[in-house]
């Protein structure tokens, strides 16, 4: 019968490391490229905001209409709270944070159990990608993009979760723990 793998102590701090040091790269692509993580915010969580400047942003009777439309439209989607870079913005600011939990022992549990939620949480984002990817507006750089970043998910949530696992001792010489 086959054996579980069990994680010592230094295989799972050496897996967090390097968790922390691929949350910590993410986290400043959001700042210094947050193109890249555009297309995986879902347009139901965005609040579409007024152009300064435009004609939507005047108060005439039009805009007046027009703002009770778009509140009509933010009411059937209660999550769209934030715009498209305010979303990425938080989500670099979170992996941020949980660059530095996931490093930290006591705070490693929880923080991987919130990275966990947060990549399987992100799926959804890389579905809704990969769907407009393959529409009329897609193109076939996208779809690669996408088709690829889907499933790269799977292995993130595996190793998140792996890392709430608790640790034994690591062995010494001789076979002693």
């Amino acid at each position: 019968m086959p054996r579980p793998f069990i994680q010592t102590a230094a295989v799972q701090h050496l897996s967090a490391a390097a968790m922390g040091a691929l949350l910590l790269a993410s986290a400043g692509k959001h700042f210094r490229d947050p193109g890249f993580y555009r297309d995986v915010v879902p347009g139901y969580l965005c609040r579409q905001d007024p152009v300064p400047g435009s004609d939507q942003d005047n108060a005439d009777h039009d805009n007046l209409e027009q703002s009770s439309v778009d509140q009509g439209t933010a009411a059937r989607h209660p999550l769209a709270v934030l715009s498209r870079d305010e979303w990425i913005a938080v989500s670099g600011l979170l992996e941020l944070a949980a660059a530095v939990g996931i490093l930290l022992p006591p705070t490693r549990r929880l923080t991987a159990t919130a990275l966990t939620a947060m990549f399987t949480a992100f799926l959804a984002g890389h579905v809704d990608a990969l769907v407009r990817a393959y529409g009329p507006a897609g193109s076939s750089r996208r779809r690669k993009i996408h088709t690829v970043r889907l499933p790269l998910q799977a292995p993130l949530i595996l190793w998140a979760w792996r890392l709430r696992k608790p640790v034994l001792p690591g062995r010494q010489p001789g076979g002693r723990a």
